[in-house]
């Protein structure tokens, strides 16, 4: 395996640019050999933030050489990169969120995004999970020799998504463990589809889908409980529906895997809606998309409205994904 070594030098009146070059390898994960002498896996993403720091020693009066090794003590150097300490305490903060879940059937009610009735410590738990899945991809990104402590956070942190997602949201589908078939276009013209009334972003992401791509002629319900889904109708996004969660998708998810609407524009809009949905990796858009849809949901008490206006935000994203899939 190889291995880049960057050896640097600052005087004793160099303190500054110093600190900013142990700041700036520290943020790439490099493994400290002696004092000025650091170590990182000979990787090419790697390479461009490691000559910056370079650049900035040899600025500020400093000496500092770059040079690629051959390791032959390869497994010795990645005992260097251990990040089990770093998952360990992530794995404890994930434990205490997930503790914190079992208060939330106290009477501090506040209204969600998705106007559903939710305690504080619900929305605590949201925001939590979050903050900790933002954490665990700085430390993937750093860890470079991936192992049993890196799955297992992953998996401590996949469950507190879930328990925060049913607590916040006790009416949200639950996902079931099947496959997705293929199915034609022409068998679903013209029909009734029905799903839960106040809708949220999955519920009204999965309607704007098939109104656009689907059944331009659809006929949608908005049910006051899933109980009430008519014989006829197809059901989504509930308990039962014909088209909902489905493994690690949401229903719009499913949607797009049911009827081979795979383009990666409509993909790019599922990892949008996924995430604001259940959780998971942040897309970048994430944040304001959620405010803008948060404030047409408390604007506006009509759900046919809703969705209309909801649908050109729809429209305005897969517009700007079609001209720029990696925007």
């Amino acid at each position: 395996m190889s291995w880049t070594l960057l050896i640097i030098s600052l005087g004793s009146d160099q303190a500054t640019a110093r600190m900013r070059a142990w700041r700036g390898l520290k943020a790439l994960g490099a493994a400290v050999l002696r004092d000025g002498v650091y170590l990182l896996p000979a990787r090419d993403a790697l390479q461009p933030a490691l000559q910056a720091v370079a650049d900035d020693v040899r600025a500020s009066g400093g000496a500092a050489f770059r040079l690629l090794a051959d390791g032959p003590d390869a497994a010795g150097f990645a005992r260097l990169f251990d990040r089990t300490p770093e998952f360990g305490e992530l794995m404890a903060q994930i434990g205490r969120a997930q503790a914190s879940l079992g208060g939330t059937g106290d009477a501090s009610a506040d209204t969600d995004a998705d106007g559903k009735t939710t305690t504080a410590a619900a929305q605590d738990g949201l925001k939590q999970a979050r903050k900790l899945r933002k954490a665990f991809a700085q430390w993937v990104a750093l860890d470079f020799f991936p192992g049993e402590a890196q799955r297992q956070c992953e998996a401590a942190l996949q469950s507190l998504e879930r328990a925060a997602q049913r607590a916040a949201s006790p009416g949200e589908p639950q996902a079931i463990d099947r496959a997705v078939p293929r199915l034609k276009l022409s068998a679903y013209r013209n029909r009734t589809w029905a799903t839960r009334a106040r809708p949220w972003v999955d519920r009204l992401a999965s309607a704007w889908l098939i109104r656009r791509f689907i059944d331009p002629g659809a006929r949608l319900l908005w049910l006051p409980d899933a109980g009430a889904c008519p014989a006829g109708a197809l059901g989504f996004d509930f308990d039962g529906a014909r088209f909902s969660h489905v493994g690690a998708r949401v229903t719009f998810e499913t949607l797009l895997a049911s009827f081979g609407l795979g383009t990666p524009a409509l993909q790019r809009l599922g990892a949008l809606v996924h995430y604001l949905d259940v959780g998971g990796i942040p897309p970048a858009e994430a944040p304001g998309i959620e405010r803008l849809l948060g404030g047409l949901r408390g604007a506006i008490t009509n759900d046919d409205a809703l969705l209309a206006a909801a649908g050109t935000v729809f429209d305005g994203l897969l517009a700007a994904f079609e001209k720029d899939p990696a925007l």
